[in-house]
């Protein structure tokens, strides 16, 4: 059988290709090989799927598993979201959570995602740890388990996490005032896991996609502009203030203003330090991915807090969350978390979050935007992935490494920084980074100015420079 790797954030491949019941259960095995032995008391695991294909089928091989090597399993009803795996891992007190789930992957894939006890990313060295006790192969008999025994003798306990997710959000929120606001709110579940939880607590909300379809009409559920074209409409033609989208398995957000603009998690980043430090008075050390503008820095340097920069990649930035003072957690792609819930990504709290933040000042989007751009300067912001030969790519992250790029277009390059990738920073606060992606031929280049248009000049200029 193939080898299976964990990547960035769990492991994921093609349904029915790699993605199939007996690699489910070799890494289950392992899984649970770790489990015991990290927890050899009494070792339990919350296990959830959310609306993907098959989701039920693999969330029960990996059940069978675990019950077979003596673990209790909480196991989700229905579809649920990450975030309400990483809650329910910490609420009941669980060794591990595992969700079944390809996040914002196109819906060809399925995937497997570790939480910790703590409720977020199992950290890097955990993972590494299962990864290498993944067995070649397998010879277990899921058909001789019987889940139905398992529940009525109490190893296998059906929970529901969803209602668990809902009622900490009603005791976290201020969500009459929101509710009295006046503000006209929207919401894209991609028909992802998300899909019923602002329903059910701001019913007045404007909804699209939120509805189960497994195939997400065909669209990696990925909430950004090109993926939400038909949601800016709709906030356009509503009149809706603010708008809010969240991925497959709802960690990651997408959010919008009420002229139907893609306002980035750079932007959204910022816009919660403002908020929790200067309207709520929290404080704590900040923690962002190396692809996260500079601007965060400048901010942390007004408000008085400690900030860090970290890979790219969500487990990093939980490995601090779980053992420092953390006020928030964030990336460039849309995952964040916030000090007072759990160090998980989620799409849905942050973009509540915000709606709370704009009721209680009654400002629009826009006013609270203004309000950063004060304190940090305004500044756009532009990713390009660009599609190359591996050939390519590997020639420019050769010439990369021996410091080969001194100038992109007009620009000098003034400094370089290779936390996790290549970033080149200009004058006037501009910047452009190259990160090879580990699993594909592409290049991830982003870049910042002080306009849309310069910002996505520098990433034409960049294109250039390296021959794509």
């Amino acid at each position: 059988m193939s080898k299976i790797k964990f990547g960035t954030d769990g492991w994921r491949a093609i349904i029915a290709e790699e993605f199939t019941v007996d690699n489910v259960v070799r890494v289950s095995q392992a899984v649970a090989t770790w489990v015991k032995r990290e927890f050899p008391e009494d070792p339990s695991i919350v296990v959830g799927h959310d609306c993907r294909f098959a989701g039920e089928l693999f969330a029960s091989a990996a059940t069978k598993v675990f019950l077979h090597e003596g673990i209790t399993v909480h196991l989700a009803r229905g579809f649920v979201s990450t975030p309400m795996v990483s809650l329910g891992t910490v609420r009941l007190g669980a060794s591990l959570g595992v969700i079944i789930t390809a996040s914002h992957n196109p819906p060809a894939y399925n995937g497997y995602k570790l939480k910790g006890s703590y409720g977020g990313p199992l950290v890097p060295e955990h993972v590494q740890e299962i990864e290498d006790m993944i067995p070649g192969t397998h010879r277990l008999d899921l058909g001789a388990i019987d889940l139905g025994a398992a529940e009525k003798e109490g190893r296998l306990k059906i929970v529901g996490l969803e209602d668990m997710y809902v009622e900490h959000v009603k005791a976290s929120f201020d969500l009459e005032t929101i509710h009295r606001s006046g503000l006209r709110l929207g919401y894209d579940a991609m028909y992802g896991a998300g899909q019923h939880v602002i329903p059910r607590v701001l019913p007045d909300t404007v909804l699209l996609h939120c509805e189960n379809d497994p195939s997400f009409k065909g669209q990696a559920p990925e909430p950004i502009h090109k993926n939400l074209v038909p949601f800016s409409d709709l906030i356009k033609r509503e009149g809706i203030d603010c708008g809010l989208a969240t991925d497959g398995d709802a960690d990651r957000i997408g959010l919008y203003n009420g002229r139907g603009e893609f306002v980035d998690s750079h932007h959204i980043i910022l816009l919660l330090i403002h908020y929790l430090v200067k309207y709520k008075k929290m404080t704590g050390k900040v923690v962002v991915a190396f692809s996260t503008t500079p601007k965060v820095g400048r901010m942390c340097e007004h408000y008085g807090l400690e900030h860090q920069v970290v890979k790219i990649g969500f487990k990093w930035i939980c490995g601090i969350m779980i053992k420092e003072d953390v006020l928030l957690g964030g990336e460039e792609s849309g995952g964040i978390a916030i000090k007072g819930h759990i160090p998980e990504r989620d799409g849905i709290w942050m973009g509540l979050t915000l709606w709370e933040f704009m009721a209680k000042s009654g400002k629009s989007l826009e006013e609270l935007i203004a309000e950063v751009y004060a304190i940090v300067g305004p500044f756009s912001y532009e990713r390009n992935d660009l599609h190359i030969t591996e050939a390519l790519k590997q020639e420019v992250l050769a010439k990369c490494q021996a410091d080969a790029f001194t100038r992109f277009g007009d620009l000098d390059v003034r400094r370089v920084e290779t936390i996790d990738g290549y970033k080149y920073y200009f004058d006037n606060d501009q910047w452009l980074m190259i990160r090879a992606s580990g699993t594909e031929p592409v290049l991830r280049t982003y870049a910042e100015s002080d306009s849309l248009e310069n910002a996505r000049a520098i990433l034409e200029a960049c294109r250039r420079t390296i021959g794509a």
